[in-house]
């Protein structure tokens, strides 16, 4: 593990404003109204505000899955970020989510995410949606990251020459 990617470095005011960057980018992210809370090193913690127009079942005001699906998604990234020096493009690879129970109508949903192992071109996060605490979750969630390790190269410098 190269020192820039080592879990620890990057918590600051820069890297703050970078995770913010990265979700008011992300147009689903921005549609949903997600906010960034708080970062740590290899850590994120964020809000996904109650909206009516969010709501996946009409008779309960559940809020729909896809939402903590993106939620946990882009705050997960947001600890794969807060755990690298030198931040670099990321992309999810996996996703897995276990959804335990509904959110509750009318509350905010909370999350935090903690990158607890990063490599040369993969990063491993772990994530829980929550209301009150993290003890009563909605969701839990495992992820894969891809993180770009192309050592400075231009993008297509792997690719082949057209054949003439």
């Amino acid at each position: 593990m190269s020192e820039q990617n080592q879990p620890g470095y990057g918590v600051g005011a820069e890297s703050l404003e970078r995770v913010r960057s990265m979700l008011a980018f992300t147009p689903q992210a921005r549609a949903l109204g997600i906010e960034l809370i708080r970062l740590e090193p290899a850590r994120c913690w964020g809000r996904a505000p109650y909206k009516p127009e969010l709501i996946g079942d009409p008779d309960t005001g559940v809020i729909a899955g896809g939402v903590l699906t993106t939620f946990l998604d882009q705050i997960s990234g947001g600890a794969v970020f807060a755990a690298m020096n030198i931040p670099v493009v990321t992309a999810t690879i996996d996703l897995r989510i276990d959804y335990m129970r509904p959110a509750t109508p009318g509350q905010d949903i909370l999350a935090e995410a903690h990158c607890y192992k990063i490599g040369r071109s993969v990063a491993f996060v772990r994530a829980v949606a929550y209301e009150q605490s993290p003890d009563d979750p909605i969701a839990h969630a495992v992820g894969a990251f891809m993180i770009n390790s192309d050592g400075g190269r231009k993008p297509g410098a792997n690719l082949k020459e057209p054949r003439p």
